[in-house]
């Protein structure tokens, strides 16, 4: 077994920006920067951006522009050749509290077509916008906790707390048996002919390779020997998932689905899967999913055909 994905194909795993975490801290830095003439400003309602026309950039404006909203500092645009990467353009987002309109689109829909820049602006953002939604009450008293460090942690006044984004790790995998077959599942939600690989997160206490066997042989009975080969990653910020790829080979190749989580699962060659997806009754994952490219990996090259 010795597949892998294709660099730079996993969509949302680009990113050039410097995150400058330094800076974050920085209140004097952060105001100059906000007003330099050429800081951009994304704009961010809930998991949705502001897009221009053509929906395949960014719509940044300048901080003038930028709405009311909670402020956070993304990053600076690298200086090349420079030794101060300070020096480079600052970028922030508002996170608007509004209901998106056409003006605005999703990872989904735009994650694929995003230059490497805007890229990991967005998948940046966009999960730390799903983070603030969901935590704007202390864990451990309940109080309401305050924005600070430049949007990146949430602070309890009450208690003291602070809260930090979290990426919730979990394993995805694509399994190959003794015919080089694929196991691809349905999950019970989805309908007829649309297949994925199997994932699932990661417990507390379990190491990677754990988690993979214990997935697939909870969801379809499986059972997954001693070769496991990581693949890549990528983060899934919808809510807040790293979505760690995996390849396995199976020593037990029964399958006996859980009936919960996945409706069904099959053995799938090359062959078979040409003429189904050719043929329109099987579809695969988007392209900006690292299950497709996990898939595409093994198969030897791109596929037509997606959700």
């Amino acid at each position: 077994m010795a597949y892998s994905i294709v660099p730079g194909s996993l969509s949302l795993s680009r990113s050039v920006l410097d995150r400058a975490a330094d800076r974050r801290r920085d209140v004097e830095w952060l105001e100059k920067a906000w007003a330099a003439d050429d800081t951009q400003v994304m704009l961010v309602a809930g998991d949705q951006m502001a897009v221009e026309a053509d929906r395949k950039s960014l719509h940044l404006v300048p901080p003038a522009a930028a709405p009311d909203g909670t402020r956070i500092f993304l990053g600076i645009d690298r200086v090349e050749g420079a030794g101060q990467t300070a020096d480079g353009r600052a970028v922030f987002a508002v996170l608007v509290d509004a209901e998106p309109d056409e003006s605005y689109a999703g990872l989904r829909e735009i994650g694929g077509v995003l230059n490497d820049r805007e890229a990991g602006m967005a998948v940046n953002v966009v999960g730390l916008s799903n983070w603030h939604a969901i935590h704007t009450h202390c864990a451990n008293c309940g109080a309401h906790t305050e924005v600070v460090d430049a949007g990146h942690v949430r602070r309890c006044p009450s208690c003291g707390l602070s809260h930090f984004p979290r990426s919730d790790p979990a394993i995805i995998v694509l399994v190959t048996d003794d015919q080089d077959r694929a196991l691809l599942g349905r999950n019970e939600a989805w309908p007829e002919g649309r297949y994925s690989t199997l994932a699932g997160f990661v417990e507390p206490g379990e190491s990677l390779e754990a988690a993979v066997r214990r997935e697939v042989f909870e969801e379809t009975g499986v059972v997954i020997g001693e070769d496991i080969q990581y693949a890549g990653s990528q983060p899934w910020p919808l809510p807040s998932s790293l979505m760690l790829g995996f390849y396995a080979k199976a020593t037990g190749y029964t399958i006996d689905v859980d009936g919960d989580e996945i409706a069904e699962a099959k053995w799938f060659s090359r062959a078979d899967l040409k003429t189904l997806v050719e043929a329109g009754t099987m579809a695969l994952p988007g392209n900006i999913s690292i299950s497709r490219r996990l898939i595409e990996g093994w198969y030897g090259e791109e596929l037509t055909g997606s959700w």
